[in-house]
């Protein structure tokens, strides 16, 4: 019947409630734990990034395509029919790369567009503050 209940409390340190809180971030999802500069930034990256992924992602296999045709035509002169193919099929996607580049970016600044304006304008509005 003698037994007691000891409990000792220890708030955490500057450094350690630091370490818990970035944690604890890392495991939110993305949005929660975003800031509005944070959030700016990824929809900014966002609307930048994959247009130009895609664009070089289109010059760069239309340039091997077209290489691979050139090789066809000046090395193997026999298969000279499978060159012409290639290569003409390798300048298409070369010239497609822009065009595409610019459409992505246009459809993602649509997308996005209003987001980043509303955030941009609320951070400048909190400075001007």
């Amino acid at each position: 019947m003698g037994e007691k209940f000891k409990y000792k409390y220890v708030a955490p340190t500057i450094e350690e409630r630091k370490e818990i809180e970035s944690i604890k971030r890392e495991y939110l999802p993305k949005e929660d734990s975003m800031t509005k500069l944070e959030r700016l930034r990824y929809l900014d990256n966002l609307v930048k990034t994959i247009p130009m992924i895609l664009g070089l992602s289109f010059g760069v296999i239309g340039l091997l395509i077209f290489g691979t045709g050139m090789v066809f035509f000046l090395e193997w002169v026999n298969l000279w029919y499978l060159g012409i193919p290639f290569s003409i099929l390798g300048i298409v996607l070369i010239a497609y790369a822009y065009p595409v580049y610019v459409k992505k970016l246009k459809k993602n600044k649509e997308k996005y567009g209003k987001e980043i304006i509303e955030l941009s304008e609320e951070l400048l509005d909190e400075k001007n503050e």
